[in-house]
């Protein structure tokens, strides 16, 4: 994000400014630092002779004409990214001629040379706010135009923006201003639909292309040459379509963009984004290696995210980023419902919701910076760290909860109204509420007040007593935390299970209102006390539950196992998870959960969720006298469960990938090396290239292999994915020399993008915390001066990536508010450096319990 506009700055210049149009001219083919980047905006003023800005970031400006006249451009702050305009006409035409430059942290235009073949791409990344580091413009969301688009770029390229190229023009060889000589093509785009600046974008380069069509629409599917025979296109086709399919039946409003093209581009800080007609995805997304259905699925979601923000967020906007949660949310929730009601996982994706992304929601809910869901963004710096699970998972849950509301129905009538009332325009809260309201008959002003104007979760537990093994009373408890009192409305089943013969089968289940701090649920009094009590159950509420304490025993014994359907196992799991997170269930307890029931998950995205919570417990909350018994408890299953799994099966794989980040005896790590060196590979499994990454790592950590190592498998894998893949193992080689070196390669700040996060990964290795026992002052010494100097995105990766989370004592803590009551740093590095604190008071609650 380059610069900070507040929200103050921006509602003003809302109402001065109409912007009509930008003219956009770029020439890519003037090397390696900077492009030639002409900008015509076009825009009306509603007071003339009054002043604004434009945003224009770290630019070069050569010549800037208001209305003819040449502006001073020695008033420019490439810093602060603004221009000033003085004295305004009534209609204005700005032209802005500068040099750009081209970015390495995946923000504003990213210039990446593939290590494979030498070969340049570039993709864009604008939201929120970095539009402007690739042309001036007034860069917020509620200052909507067309965007047209000339781009002279090398005659190999492809040139991918938001709308189909009208015309592409052969050129020979020629000098450019700076002295560059290449043969090019001028590429000329048309005026697109008004649309906001973080959506427009530009990718180039030569890329490889697969095209089709649906339903009149055109399609295009894009990645880098030397990742063209690991594009499975037809796979992403297919969930193209259906979800084409799918939203205009919902929705009721054709697709809005004419084309739509998906690109997998290099380097990418996210998981993709939205740009009308030009989703870019993270190409991790393009299989090189075999990879779970887990994966497989998780991609389908995102494609569907991308896809359903055509309509929430690209035709229909958020006025201001307090209402980021209009796009997200409902993106979120609308990609889960395709996902469920149009491909194959089926309702299955409900599962996945359930265990994944309400996972990401509680947790982020229970930070010290929780914050509603519809959010006060004050500033753009701000709206960066609000990209998070409360604005995501959260928000989709309670829409989630909202249709079991006022009912599916009435919800999408009420969503076609709000795309109908609003196309093209920018959107508040109220606009949502009042086209619900209109199409349920319900009044959801205390929905909103409970739901999205309030933070924090609350926990829902049963309360009864027995006699004679039946229910002499049952009630369900509501609790809210003393700073976050709210006690909401939920809708709730509540589901009682018994176990026979191995198998926990559903005997009854009741779903009622529960309201206020005890709720009765008279349906339930003389009905026998089962093996287990499932409040919340089919998911319908946005909640974390508990279990009673025969509940918990059925699980933790091997119930957990007899469950035939997915989604009540899942909640199980999730229960479980909170209660151990929260310090209600020992971590000692959990990793006898997980061992004695995971061999049965079924379903794969649930199972390695498990994996993963089940080592992070062990490796962060249990007693520290006992974390090497329960790594061997839990890798020992593992070896079990790789060794009896379906050869070539998905769980096959998952197994070998949680095992060996848990491998750290001997014999364990003698596993690993027979696996890579391909003299003891169990049957079915392929040791591919990604997993050879995975194998060497694990061995790099245990101290069986070291730098020559790393530098001869990188030889093997000459990619991207290879640096990235060898920098994370040599970050993680455990001498001191080692984390110093991955120090000082983070903290000079010259490392790409990408290879910055895997670095930072690995260098934040849980095995070997006493490496990192000096990094914690340094970590403070450095951070203040990261934040100013690096873009936020880096400083980010930095902030969160290397705080001492790992250094679980309370010194951490105690340096974190030293360093907070004395530097008084900007809100959002204050948030972060909160959310790492927290954590580690967390697990040092969490191993006082775990020693009790």
């Amino acid at each position: 994000m380059a610069g900070n506009l507040t929200r103050d700055e921006a509602r003003e210049r809302a109402r001065l400014l109409k912007v009509e149009s930008y003219e956009v001219a770029l020439d890519l083919t003037e090397g390696d630092e900077r492009f030639e980047s002409v900008t015509t905006v076009r825009f009306s003023s509603t007071r003339p002779g009054s002043a604004t800005f434009i945003d224009l970031h770290g630019a070069h400006v050569r010549k800037v004409t208001l209305n003819g006249a040449d502006l001073d451009v020695s008033t420019y702050d490439a810093e602060k990214g603004r221009f000033p305009l003085p004295s305004l006409a009534e209609s204005n035409e700005l032209r802005v001629d500068a040099d750009c430059v081209y970015m390495r942290s995946g923000e504003g235009l990213h210039r990446f040379v593939d290590p494979v073949d030498q070969k340049v791409y570039l993709h864009s990344q604008f939201e929120t706010a970095d539009a402007h580091r690739m042309y001036a413009c007034f860069d917020q969301p509620d200052l909507k135009a067309t965007f047209q688009l000339t781009a002279l770029a090398p005659a190999d390229w492809e040139v991918v923006s938001n709308a189909a190229a009208t015309s592409v023009e052969h050129l020979p060889e020629q000098t450019g201003k700076h002295g560059t000589v290449q043969a090019a093509r001028r590429w000329q785009f048309p005026a697109t639909p008004v649309m906001s600046t973080y959506i427009t974008a530009l990718v180039a380069g030569p890329y490889y292309k697969v095209t089709s069509e649906h339903d009149g629409i055109p399609l295009g599917i894009y990645c880098r040459a030397s990742l063209a025979e690991h594009l499975d296109a037809d796979n992403i086709l297919e969930v193209t379509r259906q979800g084409f399919d799918f939203f205009h039946k919902v929705f009721g409003v054709r697709y809005p963009f004419g084309k739509y093209d998906q690109l997998f581009v290099p380097e990418f800080n996210a998981g993709a984004m939205e740009n009308a007609g030009c989703v870019t995805f993270l190409e991790d997304y393009v299989f090189r290696s075999r990879v779970t259905d887990a994966v497989v699925e998780r991609r389908a979601e995102t494609i569907l995210h991308e896809m359903a923000h055509m309509w929430f967020g690209d035709l229909v906007t958020m006025r201001w980023w307090d209402d980021l949660w209009l796009n997200e949310s409902f993106a979120t929730y609308m990609s889960v419902l395709a996902q469920a009601e149009a491909t194959r996982w089926g309702k299955g994706a409900w599962t996945t919701f359930a265990n994944v992304e309400k996972s990401w929601a509680y947790r982020q809910d229970q930070l010290p910076s929780t914050h509603p869901i519809a959010a006060d963004i004050p500033d753009m710096q701000a709206v960066e760290v609000n990209f998070d699970g409360i604005t995501y998972a959260k928000g989709a849950s309670v829409l989630k909860q909202l249709v079991a509301y006022v009912g599916l129905d009435n919800f999408l009538a009420g969503v076609r109204d709000y795309f109908g009332e609003h196309a093209w325009g920018n959107t508040e809260l109220k606009d949502l509420l009042g086209a619900l309201e209109r199409t349920s008959g319900r009044d959801l002003s205390s929905w909103s007040k409970e739901w999205l104007e309030t933070a924090w979760v609350n926990t829902l537990r049963p309360s009864f007593t027995v006699a004679d093994g039946r229910f002499e009373t049952f009630e369900v408890l509501q609790e809210a935390p003393a700073d976050y009192p709210t006690l909401r409305s939920h809708r709730v089943a509540v589901g009682l299970y018994s176990l026979a013969d191995g198998v926990l089968t559903r005997t009854k289940r009741v779903e009622l209102d529960v309201v206020g701090a005890r709720t009765t649920v008279s349906e339930l009094i003389g009905v026998e006390q089962p093996d287990l009590v499932l409040v919340n159950d089919d998911d319908l509420t946005y909640a974390k539950i508990r279990l009673d304490e025969r509940s918990l025993r059925t699980l933790v014994d091997g119930g957990i196992a007899g469950f035939t359907e997915s989604l009540p196992r899942a909640l199980c799991w999730s229960a479980a998870w909170d209660m151990t997170r929260d310090g209600e269930m020992s971590t000692h307890d959990y990793v006898k959960l997980v061992v004695s029931g995971v061999g049965t998950v079924k379903d794969i995205t649930v199972l390695q969720a498990v994996l993963r919570q089940a080592r992070m417990a062990i490796q962060q909350y249990a007693d520290p006298a006992w974390r090497a018994e329960g790594l061997s408890l839990l890798a020992t299953e593992l070896r079990t469960l790789l060794a009896t799994a379906e050869p070539g099966s998905d769980h096959q794989l998952a197994f070998l990938q949680a095992f060996a980040p848990t491998a750290t005896a001997e014999a364990d790590l003698a596993i690993i090396a027979g696996i890579l060196d391909g003299s003891a590979v169990p049957e079915g499994l392929t040791v591919d290239t990604d997993l050879r990454w995975t194998l060497v790592h694990a061995l790099v950590v245990g101290g069986r292999l070291d730098g020559a190592d790393i530098d001869a498998e990188l030889a093997r894998d000459a990619t991207a994915t290879g640096e990235r893949s060898a920098a994370l193992c040599r970050a993680a080689i455990p001498t001191a020399e080692g984390k110093a070196a991955a120090w000082a390669s983070i903290v000079g700040g010259k490392l790409a993008n990408h290879i910055a996060r895997t670095t930072v990964n690995g260098f934040q290795d849980p095995h070997h915390p006493e490496l990192l026992a000096p990094y914690r002052e340094k970590y403070f010494a450095e951070i203040g001066r990261i934040y100013r100097e690096w873009t936020f995105d880096q400083a980010q990766t930095f902030t969160v990536g290397c705080f001492p989370a790992l250094l679980i004592e309370p010194e951490t803590v105690q340096a974190a508010e030293s360093y907070l009551a004395k530097e008084q740093p900007p809100q959002a590095l204050r948030r972060m450096i909160l959310e790492g604190a927290d954590g580690v008071s967390r697990a040092l609650r969490n191993r006082a319990k775990d020693a009790s």
